[in-house]
């Protein structure tokens, strides 16, 4: 299959490679886009009490606002990645956010709840086009000796930019409305817009083959499936009717998708046989464990710095971005470290030391001596996470041929969204039952009514004692150290988890950091290669 090189020349005029200034532009108006769309995925958690009382929504509703974005944003990935590299990158990108910035306007402007759902939907289908590419984008425009410095800046964005929206949404939350929430986006979508306009330039694949339709409907019926299941088990119950259905046609379909690509081969949206070289799978694995202790760790921390510490949203908020300042900056740092060591020494290293930082919170956690006792394994987390994360999507995206890279790309941010859909679930499930497990040995002479709301959770046992009389000390405390037990047990899960994945990488990882196949011909010599 013959692909077009990518345009590197500005479009008007120039050379055959746009000069640094020109470069540092397009990287910073990727960046931008990106950051608008992952601020979205978890800005809009700390505004859930004031969307139910607005719109007299039950908490089920405002779940489903808050995680129908990521639904949609995960489904289409794949298929709209695969769109921007035949239809063009920069027009895709364009349109993205034009898509993404009407919704944001949308939903801050929402009368109701379900014109709100429906704005989320529409947000992330803009998302969908734009994540995909803004990375496209960087490794089809950026020569190959500064490709990794900038695959370095997207991956610190897309790793703490979560956070930081998190924490900006908090302050806007805390000091006005929570409507404001979605004017950061719009801010952020019209200056990316300006950017594109002006600095991106186009590159696109000239196709030998019809798109690979029944690919596309395949693979957004696996993921959209799947992502439910792991959103909705833990709320519903894992045996729940719906729960299993939803697992039932996701697997199916997912084994449908890989019979499917198999069978189209060379006109397949996303060319499975792939996943057999070292890079694509090593990237791929660590990126779903990395990100998916990353989202645990978030589930743990935050109802930690409140129930426990009594601390305030925007405090707590606050209380993550050492974490997240570290990942960015050695995001930044991991790709020198990957040229010199390689990247299977800089991954393996990046994945150990986040073990580490599990280790040390789980062993040091304290009711009594605060944050401190985590701090150092915050740090840890977030330099170890900061080093694997790069090398891992550029492992990635150097196994696809550059025709390819809206594909390239998108498997890496599906990647993503698994990975913190299936952290959430596993790392909220272990601390769940590891405080229910730990509390009932606690409740001795606590009333039956406080006692029973306190088994629902540790924020809920901060309520019942209120209203616990002379056992509210006790019954507060019991439920402060039966979420650390909790903790506990979550983070030696993440530390097993981690050490799987070291292994693993150690073994079977890549050897370097490569560049982007050049083309798909040379990407098909290499799986025919014996």
């Amino acid at each position: 299959m013959s692909t077009s090189p990518p345009v590197r020349a500005p479009e008007a005029g120039g050379g055959n490679t746009p000069d640094a200034r020109r470069l540092r532009t397009i990287l910073i108006a990727v960046s931008v886009a990106l950051m608008a769309v992952v601020a979205s995925v978890s800005g809009l958690s700390v505004a859930q009490t004031h969307m139910a009382v607005e719109f007299g929504a039950s908490q089920n509703t405002v779940l489903w606002i808050i995680n129908i974005y990521t639904l949609a944003l995960a489904a289409l990935l794949l298929p709209l990645g695969a769109v921007g590299d035949r239809l063009g990158r920069k027009p895709i990108l364009v349109a993205g956010l034009a898509v993404f910035g009407a919704a944001s306007v949308l939903a801050g402007l929402a009368p109701s709840a379900e014109v709100m759902l429906a704005a989320r939907v529409a947000g992330g289908v803009g998302a969908a086009m734009i994540m995909p590419v803004t990375l496209a984008v960087i490794t089809s425009t950026f020569p190959e000796e500064q490709r990794g410095k900038a695959i370095g800046v997207w991956t610190g964005v897309a790793g703490g930019g979560g956070i930081l929206g998190m924490f900006l949404s908090a302050l806007l939350v805390d000091v006005a409305d929570w409507r404001l929430l979605f004017v950061l986006p719009v801010v952020l979508v019209l200056v990316a817009l300006a950017m594109a306009l002006k600095s991106v330039p186009n590159s696109r694949e000239t196709p030998a083959h019809r798109f690979d339709t029944a690919g596309a409907l395949i693979s957004t019926v696996a993921v959209t499936s799947l992502i439910f299941v792991l959103q909705e088990g833990p709320e519903r119950g894992w045996t729940a009717p719906v729960t299993l259905t939803g697992l039932v046609v996701g697997s199916t379909a997912a084994v449908g998708f890989v019979a499917w690509e198999l069978h189209s081969r060379d006109a397949a949206l996303l060319d499975v046989r792939l996943f057999r070289e070292r890079g694509l799978a090593g990237g791929s694995i660590t990126l779903l464990v990395v990100f998916g202790v990353q989202a645990g760790i978030a589930v743990v921390l935050f109802p930690y710095f409140q129930a426990v510490l009594g601390w305030s949203g925007l405090l707590s908020t606050v209380a993550l971005m050492p974490m997240a300042v570290m990942m960015m900056a050695t995001s930044g740092l991991a790709p020198g470290l990957a040229a010199r060591v390689g990247s299977r020494t800089t991954m393996a290293a990046g994945i150990a030391l986040a073990g580490v930082g599990l280790a040390l919170m789980a062993l040091f956690v304290s009711v009594d001596d605060g944050y401190l006792t985590i701090l150092p394994g915050m740090l840890a987390m977030g330099v170890g996470m900061g080093m694997s994360m790069t090398p891992s999507t550029e492992a990635i995206t150097g196994s696809l041929a550059r025709g390819k890279q809206g594909v390239a790309s998108a498997l890496n941010d599906v990647t993503r969204e698994f990975g913190t859909a299936l952290g959430i679930a596993l790392l909220g499930a272990l601390l769940a039952n590891g405080y229910r497990g730990a509390i009932d040995d606690r409740l001795d002479g606590v009333p039956q009514g406080p006692a029973d709301e306190a088994r629902e959770g540790v924020a809920n046992a901060v309520e019942a004692a209120g209203g616990a009389g002379p056992h509210g000390p006790d019954l507060l405390h019991a439920a402060q150290q039966s979420f650390v037990d909790g903790w506990q047990q979550a983070m030696w899960a993440g530390v097993a988890v981690m050490g799987v994945l070291f292994v693993h990488i150690a073994l079977r990882g890549p050897a370097r950091t490569a560049p982007a196949v050049a083309d798909e011909a040379e990407a098909t010599e290499a799986l025919d290669a014996p």
